[in-house]
């Protein structure tokens, strides 16, 4: 697992707890139920090249989204 994807997974937990106070919820029986991946904005940059002429640069992100359930 990336640092990114464990760091989400994490996040996911802390924000169940969170959200559940009242509740006790035993961290080692979650499981994680979907995660979703979907595109994200695109920052255009431009590069110079040869010549004077310019190529463009697209810097993709994405939208990660993780479900963890009982």
């Amino acid at each position: 697992v990336s640092k990114d994807v464990a760091k989400l997974i994490k996040s996911a937990v802390a924000n169940l707890q969170n959200k559940h106070t009242e509740a006790h919820i035993n961290v080692d029986e979650l499981v994680i139920k979907q995660i979703n991946v979907d595109n994200g904005p695109v920052l255009k940059r431009f590069r110079p090249r040869s010549q004077g002429r310019a190529y463009r640069i697209l810097k993709r992100m994405c939208h990660i989204t993780v479900i963890v359930s009982n």
